[in-house]
């Protein structure tokens, strides 16, 4: 499935996507120790430099996030994790012009990020916090809810399902019914499968050969599969960094096969394939 005819919109506080063309989402990580770039842009200064080279690039939204979710990672504190992501967050609220995400799980976080310019709240936990539902209800941002067996400590430890796709997409759409009983629009609501949260890589290939499925809840699909794990295992590249190539794959899959929304480290060369892509497609520059 391609991108053509699309007219849907993805509602994220005052702005008002339209999902005619895959959306790409930069990914700005201001933690000392995430998986593929910790520590690059844990100053402020720099991460905000950051930020506004991914536009530069041609991100349409930026997604910053204060705690590292690898397989393995400990918590944070939601002191220094508001301490990370909140001047971050407003800077780049204010400055850029884009849609700015969250990347929390935490309901005080998300909280404070919405109150500093922030338009999307991106949850790994799926929402799955009464207080993050709370947040989530008494504004007008945009949500991002994803899928995660267990804890990111444990996640990798043997995931084990009957049938992933069925189990995935069956816990996002009653997740997205949780949010719109609790007063959420559906236009707000967008769907992660969660590629790598607890997933081998044979589950994560089954999600990405299924997407369809993700599709046709009726959602937006946001597909964050960049530099992970399967892609190096696949392509015999054993750091994130050199998972480029792979990576840029799966968003083309991703986008054409419905996926509204990729998230991605390596936003130029994401933007480049897709317009490639969508050209070959038929779809014309402005699906992309």
């Amino acid at each position: 499935m391609t991108t053509v005819g699309r007219k849907r919109v993805w509602q994220c506080g005052h702005y008002r996507l339209p999902l005619a063309r895959t959306l790409v989402m930069g990914i700005l990580n201001v933690t000392p120790d995430s998986f593929s770039d910790g520590g690059r842009y844990a100053d402020t200064a720099v991460a905000i430099e950051r930020g506004h080279a991914l536009v530069a690039e041609g991100a349409h939204l930026i997604d910053v996030g204060g705690e590292s979710t690898r397989p393995g990672s400990d918590t944070v504190s939601v002191e220094d994790e508001l301490t990370r992501v909140v001047p971050v967050v407003s800077a780049l609220a204010e400055r850029l012009g884009v849609p700015i995400s969250v990347d929390t799980r935490n309901a005080e976080v998300a909280a404070a990020c919405v109150a500093s310019g922030a338009s999307i709240i991106n949850d790994i936990s799926g929402f799955s916090d009464p207080a993050m539902v709370e947040v989530a209800a008494s504004g007008d941002a945009g949500l991002v809810v994803m899928h995660m067996l267990g804890e990111p400590k444990s996640m990798q430890d043997e995931p084990h399902y009957a049938d992933v796709v069925a189990e995935v997409c069956g816990y996002l759409a009653t997740r997205a019914r949780m949010l719109e009983d609790a007063g959420v629009i559906p236009g707000r609501i967008a769907l992660d499968p969660g590629i790598g949260f607890g997933k081998t890589t044979a589950h994560n290939l089954a999600l990405l050969q299924n997407l369809e499925e993700f599709v046709s809840l009726g959602y937006p699909l946001l597909v964050g599969a960049s530099r992970k794990r399967f892609i190096g295992e696949i392509t015999s590249v054993p750091t994130p960094a050199g998972r480029v190539q792979g990576s840029v794959a799966v968003a083309c899959w991703s986008a054409l096969h419905g996926t509204d929304i990729v998230r991605v480290h390596d936003v130029a060369p994401t933007v480049e394939a897709l317009a490639m892509f969508a050209t070959l497609a038929g779809d014309g520059a402005e699906s992309v």
